[in-house]
Parts: structure tokens; C-alpha cells; sequence
């Protein structure tokens, strides 16, 4: 059922654009500040406490309907629950026409959508450099990949409907807190909320991010993407670090380019281009037919 409502839900996902702008949940960002600032008053450990008592509030609601509607008689209705919590999980905005937005803009050399765009993929403040800013919007492209997709899908299949949401609700938390260290507001709460959001993100991400850079090395160069998981070794990078770091140098492994930044707007266009149809395949032509496989084990077993 799951698996019907994933394949379902993505598919929806490609057609429904003019929904997307709903999936960003900017209703919620007041209560994540205020959540934040309660956090911020208390000592670390406590600030944990009061972090997760706000997330089981935000996914306490498609716990209980997902329960309720947990029936052999409520089937189709739970299916369209479960399609629709997937649909509004993902995102919260279509990654590849974003590359393609920011790919078309390059083309026109339109200096201030650049500047938003890759703002917008990155998710911080980028370099004026040309070459620079598109080595940050294409490094982003393998990262948002779990972050936007594959994470949702990953902790879906585990959890359902309330596994979706709550990966979602971890992801639109960091991304508050980056938001509002890059405007320099609620300084000090962020310095002891925003590591710990962080840190309760990478840990829901740390297995889909290792799935996806194994999908990445199985849809693309598989010598080249297995010696960029080798190369991920430095200890001062992080929890959290370290699976940006290998989702980047795994992609770019398997896409078969260099770490080299593109020279020119041309270049450019090929490597973020490469960079999605690796995404795409990964999803689609490795994981997908997994899933598949294993949905239908469970069935006749």
C-alpha cells in the first residue's frame, strides 16, 4: 500500500506544480521561532527536551489520523491520506525545474534571479563569483536531493504517512534556523537551538544519505563514485558534515566530473544537468525497482 501510495505520490508530485508554494509552510515559521526562543532559554539538555516536545506536537495530528484509518476496511482512505501527506511532505520545491530556472538564467546571464536561485538551492547567501556560485548551486543539487526527496521517501517506507512528516518537519526546522542565523535574529537562542535542530536532522538523514550516495554510485561511474566514498574521511567535518560531503563527492564521482569549478556558463549547464539526470536515475532506475522488489517479497510472504 505504501509503496502504491510512493509511486503515486511522486508521480502527482511532477504534475501538481501550482501546489508547490503550499508545501513550503510558511504559517509555520512564527511557531518554529517562538519553539525556538522557548529552547533557547534553557540549558542544552533541556532545550532537546522542549525541541522534541514541539516536533511530536507538529506530527502528533497524521499520527493519529494515519492510526485511525489504519483498517483492512479503511484502506482507500488511508491511501489517499498517505498520498497526500507525501505529496505535501516532498519539496518544498521541484529541485530540477529549479536547476532548470537557474540553468535558463544563466543563459540569459540575468545577474539578480542567479543570485536568488542559488540562494534558493543552497540555501544560504552565495559567492558574486560566477565559477564559484555554480560549484555551490551543483554541490547543493546531490545534497537537496536527500533533503527534498529521498529522505522523505526513505523514512515513508519506514514510518508511513507520520514518517514522511516528520522528516519534513525536522527539514523545515534547520531550514528556519539557517534562515534566521543568515538575518542575524534570535542570535542567542540559535546558538544553542540551531546544533541541536541540525544535529536532530542529520540523524534522521544519516541512513537515506548513505542509500542515496549507493544509488548515485549504481546509476552513474561506479569506479569514480566509489573512490569519492573513500576520499570522505576528515574527522573535523561532523555528524552532519560528513553526510553533505559524501552525497557531493559520491554525485560528483558518478557523473564523471572533477571537483574543478565550471569556467563558464556552458559548462555550467552541463555539470547541474548531469548533476539531476544522476538524481533522477537514482530514484527512479535503482531505488524504485528495490522498492518494488521488496513490497512485492512482503506481499506473497
Amino acid at each position: 500500500m505504501n509503496f502504491l501510495a510512493l509511486l503515486l505520490g511522486l508521480a502527482l508530485e511532477r504534475l501538481l506544480t501550482a501546489l508547490f508554494h503550499l508545501r513550503e509552510f510558511r504559517w509555520l515559521d512564527p511557531a518554529f521561532d517562538r519553539l525556538f526562543r522557548e529552547a533557547g532559554t534553557r540549558q542544552s539538555w533541556l532545550a532537546s527536551l522542549v525541541l522534541f516536545a514541539g516536533m511530536v506536537l507538529a506530527i502528533l495530528p497524521v499520527v493519529v489520523v494515519g492510526w485511525l484509518l489504519w483498517d483492512e476496511f479503511l484502506q482507500i482512505p488511508y491511501f489517499l491520506f498517505a498520498v497526500f501527506v507525501l505529496l505535501f511532505s516532498l519539496g518544498p520545491r521541484d529541485l530540477d525545474q529549479e536547476v532548470e530556472d537557474y540553468c535558463s538564467a544563466l543563459a540569459r546571464r540575468a545577474t539578480d534571479e542567479l543570485a536568488r536561485l542559488s540562494r534558493e538551492i543552497t540555501e544560504e547567501d552565495t559567492p558574486n563569483d560566477d565559477a564559484a556560485r555554480n560549484a555551490a548551486v551543483e554541490r547543493a543539487v546531490f545534497l537537496q536531493a536527500n533533503n527534498r526527496i529521498f529522505g522523505v521517501v526513505f523514512w515513508f517506507l519506514m514510518l508511513g504517512p507520520a514518517g514522511a512528516w516528520l522528516f519534513r518537519v525536522l527539514d523545515l526546522m534547520r531550514r528556519r534556523a539557517r534562515f534566521q542565523q543568515g538575518r542575524g535574529q534570535l542570535t542567542h537562542e540559535l546558538v544553542i537551538v540551531a546544533p541541536l535542530v541540525v544535529l536532530g536532522h542529520a540523524v534522521l538523514a544519516w541512513i537515506p544519505a548513505r542509500l542515496l550516495a549507493a544509488g548515485y554510485t549504481l546509476a552513474g561511474n561506479f569506479e569514480d563514485a566509489a573512490r569519492g566514498w573513500r576520499a570522505v574521511g576528515e574527522p573535523g567535518l561532523g555528524f552532519s558534515g560528513r553526510s553533505e560531503e559524501l552525497l557531493f563527492q559520491v554525485g560528483i564521482g558518478a557523473t564523471g566530473r572533477t571537483l574543478a569549478q565550471p569556467s563558464g556558463p556552458a559548462e555550467a549547464y552541463e555539470r547541474l544537468r548531469s548533476a539531476m539526470a544522476l538524481v533522477m536515475r537514482a530514484l527512479w532506475f535503482i531505488w524504485c525497482p528495490v522498492i518494488a522488489v521488496l513490497t512485492l517479497y512482503e506481499w506473497l510472504t
